[in-house]
């Protein structure tokens, strides 16, 4: 495959140029009307409205996390217009294969908020999307879906289905060489994935200059034979069309392509992070200046498209967000016993400490409702 052969936004938003593909700025102005994708009033006001869903449901799994009502969390927020965009472009028959921080994509494939908190409760069920096909569990350990997204993808064009499979790593993935294997398989069979990178800048404490010396993260693409793209991740409709040409090229049978989504990761790393001992607050302050909901509001409000109720829907958002948690809290088909007693045919002492230290706090749990 020849550079002519990409498509037109990656033919001309080359990464070994170090160019950035964005249509709004922080205000919400449109800076590049040339390429503004075609979308009507009516998606626009329901990316909003996805976008603010997951916010919202972000949120309040940081507070049911501090709460003491589920285990160890990683926070979305900032990364909405990503998981949004992506989310408006896979079909049904298409592939999900997530990380751990595409939130809002996952609700768009149809995983439930119930699951998702079921899986941050370290409940197995939590993990099987049973009204979400085709989207593979959360992956915790960086970097190894990637090599499944490659695999499926050989399995598409092997049985020669029009299908995309959508697959996610961070920064501090592309450090390991399971990223690589992946990539250089994908090219090298020309399978219909599109891989993306949520450039969040940091891989927990360590920035995204002490990962590469490369110009920047789509650059990687040109070594695998694949179009690689370098996107303002908090540009919603950047994303989209990125997205939008990424998966037309990927059905068609044309191969693999890379998508750099140039964001910031404005919460911590997980909930047992804490940010302030490795960046400024001032850098973050910076940051939020271009947070992706304000932008997509402010093209709304600028061009007479904004006629949402946002405290209203909060609340509603609030109520559905709570009532799936509670679903989730008081779902008993995980046994305790499965979780301890298939590690080791004698259980050591240091389990039985953890499975009596865990039976105190489900008896904690039970206690508060």
């Amino acid at each position: 495959m020849t550079h002519d052969d990409f498509p037109a936004i990656f033919r001309d938003f080359n990464p070994l140029e170090d160019k950035m593909l964005r249509v709004i700025d922080s205000e919400g102005d449109l800076v590049n009307k040339e390429v503004m994708p075609s979308l009507d009033k009516e998606i626009i006001k329901d990316a909003y409205k996805q976008m603010l869903y997951e916010r919202v449901a972000d949120e309040m799994a940081i507070s049911y996390q501090r709460q003491g009502r589920m285990f160890t969390y990683t926070p979305n927020l900032g990364q909405e217009a990503i998981h949004i965009a992506a989310g408006m472009n896979i079909g049904k028959e298409d592939w999900l294969v997530p990380a751990f921080r595409e939130m809002g994509t996952l609700l768009a494939k149809g995983v439930t908020m119930e699951e998702m908190f079921l899986f941050y409760m370290g409940n197995e069920f939590g993990g099987g999307f049973k009204n979400a096909p085709r989207v593979l569990p959360i992956a915790i350990s960086i970097g190894t879906q990637l090599q499944h997204a490659s695999g499926i993808g050989y399995s598409v064009k092997c049985r020669e289905k029009e299908e995309v499979v959508f697959t996610f790593i961070g920064d501090g993935g592309t450090s390991e060489g399971d990223f690589s294997e992946a990539l250089n398989f994908a090219g090298v069979w020309q399978v219909p994935v599109v891989f993306t990178i949520q450039n969040n800048q940091y891989a927990i404490s360590v920035p995204v200059s002490a990962q590469t010396n490369s110009i920047n993260l789509a650059v990687k693409s040109v070594a695998f034979g694949m179009p690689g793209i370098k996107v303002d991740g908090n540009d919603f409709f950047a994303m989209y069309l990125a997205y939008q040409a990424a998966a037309e090229h990927a059905r068609s049978g044309k191969g693999p392509l890379l998508i750099e989504a140039f964001t910031y990761r404005l919460g911590a790393h997980t909930t047992s992070d804490d940010p302030t001992k490795y960046r400024k607050k001032e850098e973050e302050v910076e940051w939020s200046l271009s947070d992706p909901l304000i932008r997509l509001k402010r093209y709304m409000e600028k061009n007479g498209l904004w006629d949402i109720d946002e405290t209203k829907l909060i609340e509603e958002y609030k109520k559905e967000v709570d009532m799936q948690f509670l679903s989730a809290e008081k779902n008993k088909t995980y046994p305790l016993e499965d979780v301890f007693k298939y590690m080791y045919s004698d259980m050591p002492d240091e389990l039985r400490r953890q499975k009596a230290e865990y039976e105190q706090f489900l008896n904690w749990k039970e206690s508060r409702q």
